[in-house]
């Protein structure tokens, strides 16, 4: 039976409540009348107390459904357990720290820098050599119009308020969504209607304009989260970082806020490179920046982030994909837009009938969100703790085919890491207008085929007299007419003589006369097509998969002597910053050489390692690289044969020196599975067990 939703708890509670109020009220009417009998007294108070009983079970089970309580506290203790391990264990740091650091900025230590190179590295081969791609890698300082084509010096801002006595900054939706959040979650007598309304304000929160965002603000009464002082109108917010391109500072460029730009101004001679064939896909990795206006979360909201982005294009009249079933039987959490809208949850979905219903627009997009399930789960992230959630109407942009993002919960919530959106052809059509360089493909005909094609002929002079100086872009708005437009106004002009057309530039209603365009269908024989691609745009954030990573691979298991808990992380031998260590069991030359023979085995094959010859136990040995993920560890007891101990199990086999690199190398290459490894070798249980 399904649990029931927050609604119908939240309305349980309030009747609960009323009825614990009527009852109070009706033991006070009886203890003032002075005529009841003090059974009766007694009796209402008994059923006072009873319903109070269930009115408190009722509040539990509320809280337990929006995540208050003892389950936040909990996710709040793993977060602080977490960020403590991977600071002392120097995985990352605040930036600058000698300096107090700069808020959203890291940097990455020696564990970190390990565990990003395995992600990058499984990321190239999971989809650029199994998908053929072509990398590129672009500069990070953009040139102004580069992105003003593409809309970033426009748009890509954010709603900003200000402390009114301190100037302090803060993002004008985040702070509207904690107020809302906390209200659902802690106010647990909070009328039905007043969470509806809070629910609804989450629900179109992207779609506020500065004015609305503002009056939600001053409705609640939402002051400035450290000072309690009053706060400004929201006011957008570049988030681009700008700089100047040689010594003038007259050529203006900015930081670049994604990849993905770098690889559409290339697509021509990608295109040409791939010898003039679709689909074809391109992808990069590098760094990207945004000044993000109050960065939180860690990793997860930073100023500079590695993104890792693939652009793959198709022709608009066909999206199917060959490797489509390769990928059609997997099972997943997907969290469609209707099921969102009608506060359902995630299910699961098979891939293929998503697809085949209609609810994933096509298949190559269909095949990329499997290809991303497939690099996720494999690099550790819990598959209990991954869905795909579809893009609400309001999220959507307006040129966007679909839209789904790869969400991993964590203790913050449920957070989007992977972004895989059917572009339709904005980009190429934006930054060919722009530069004025054809950026399409081509269909070469077996035959050539007679079809009627749209001929649209303004006629400059009549323009010219009519609007002058701006003539430009009343020609421009007609020569961009779509089909159905342009016969829409052919109509309107053979019957009226004149139609009154919308010139968006120019942001007003003109007339347009019979004289000033000529619009016909005409038939014409062709050799080929010609079409701008459009776009899957699979895009990754490196850094909060890895901080996601973290948390799904940690645990704590307790010593020994019962008396602390052990930090583990559980990582995967693919991202493991370190596969194996290697340990003399004690101070003895004769194993301290074998420890190097070993060591250098394990380097001829290319694994990572590092030799503790420390002089404390081997238990705390095992301990301190469990901390790290190590998953395998070696310890020399003889110079004949050694141990192998897996990290998680703690079980541990014999193996023959000769054979330890070999044995490790198909460990952490998948090539064999532990319990593959148990059956093959003798068991070892002796004085140097788990000793942690």
């Amino acid at each position: 039976m399904a649990a029931p939703s927050e609604d119908v708890l939240r309305r349980a509670l309030a009747e609960r409540q009323a009825a614990v109020d009527a009852q109070a009220e009706a033991v006070r009417a009886l203890k003032a009348g002075g005529g009841a009998s003090k059974a009766d007294v007694d009796a209402a108070v008994e059923a006072l107390k009873a319903l109070k009983i269930e009115a408190g079970a009722a509040a539990r089970r509320l809280q337990q459904a929006v995540g208050a309580g003892a389950g936040g506290a909990a996710r709040e203790e793993l977060r602080q357990a977490v960020v403590n391990t991977l600071e002392r264990k120097l995985f990352y740091i605040p930036s600058f720290k000698i300096y107090r650091g700069v808020a959203g900025l890291y940097d990455y230590g020696p564990p970190g820098c390990r565990v990003k190179a395995n992600v990058l590295s499984f990321w190239r081969q999971h989809f650029v050599l199994e998908e053929n791609m072509l990398e590129v890698d672009c500069p990070c300082v953009t040139p102004e119009i580069v992105l003003k084509a593409s809309g970033h010096v426009e748009k890509f801002t954010d709603l900003m308020v200000k402390d009114e006595k301190t100037g302090t900054c803060y993002r004008a939706d985040h702070l509207l969504k904690d107020f809302c959040k906390e209200k659902l979650e802690k106010d647990l007598t909070l009328p039905q209607e007043k969470a509806d309304e809070f629910k609804r304000v989450l629900a179109i929160l992207d779609d506020l304009s500065a004015e609305e965002l503002g009056a939600k603000i001053k409705e609640y009464g939402i002051v400035a989260p450290d000072t309690k002082n009053p706060l400004s109108d929201p006011y957008p917010f570049n988030l681009m970082f700008q700089t100047s391109i040689g010594p003038t500072g007259l050529s203006v460029g900015y930081m670049r806020p994604e990849t993905a730009q770098g690889i559409f101004v290339n697509f021509k001679d990608l295109y040409y490179y791939n010898g003039q064939k679709l689909p074809f896909a391109a992808a990069q990795i590098g760094q990207a920046f945004r000044n993000e206006i109050s960065p939180r979360q860690g990793l997860l909201r930073v100023r500079e982030f590695t993104l890792a982005e693939i652009e793959h294009f198709v022709d608009p009249e066909d999206k199917s994909h060959p490797k489509f079933v390769d990928v059609a039987d997997l099972e997943f959490l997907m969290f469609p837009r209707e099921m969102q809208l009608s506060g359902e949850s995630a299910k699961l979905m098979k891939l293929g009938e998503a697809v085949s219903k209609g609810t994933v627009n096509n298949e190559t997009l269909g095949y990329f969100i499997g290809r991303v399930y497939l690099f996720l789960t494999r690099l550790g992230i819990d598959k209990g703790r991954l869905r795909f959630r579809q893009h609400l109407p309001n999220e959507m942009a307006h040129y966007a085919a679909d839209c789904w993002d790869a969400e991993i919960e964590s203790s913050y919530g449920w957070i989007e890491c992977v972004g895989i959106a059917d572009r339709s052809a904005y980009d190429l059509r934006a930054h060919c207008e722009k530069s004025g360089v054809p950026l399409v493909a081509h269909e070469k005909f077996s035959k050539p085929r007679e079809v009627e094609k749209l001929v649209i002929v303004p006629s400059k002079k009549d323009l010219g007299l009519a609007f002058k100086g701006n003539q430009k872009m009343v020609l421009e708005a007609l020569e961009a007419m779509s089909e159905k437009e342009a016969l829409e106004m052919k109509a309107a002009l053979e019957t009226q003589g004149e139609t009154i057309f919308k010139v968006c530039t120019l942001g007003k209603d003109v007339v347009i006369t019979k004289k000033m365009v000529s619009i016909s269908m005409e038939k014409k024989l062709e050799h080929q097509r010609v079409f701008t691609p459009s776009v899957i745009e699979p895009s990754f954030g490196i850094g909060r998969i890895i901080y996601c990573l973290f948390e799904h691979s940690f645990y704590t298991r307790p010593s020994k002597s019962e008396e602390e808990q052990l930090n583990v992380f559980r990582f995967p031998p693919l991202v493991a910053p370190i596969k194996c260590t290697v340990f003399p069991l004690v101070k003895n030359q004769e194993f301290d050489d074998a420890a190097k023979v070993i060591a250098k085995a394990l380097t001829t094959a290319g694994i990572s390692h590092i030799i503790d010859t420390t002089a404390i136990s081997i238990g705390r040995r095992y301990a301190r690289t469990d901390e790290i993920g190590v998953p395998f560890a070696v310890t020399v007891d003889s110079t004949a044969n050694v141990t192998i101990r897996e990290r998680d199990s703690k079980e541990q086999v014999r193996v023959d020196i000769n054979e330890v690199a070999s044995v490790v190398q198909q460990l952490t290459e998948g090539q064999t599975t532990w319990g593959e490894v148990c059956e093959k070798y003798p068991a070892h249980v002796g004085p140097q067990g788990d000793q942690e």
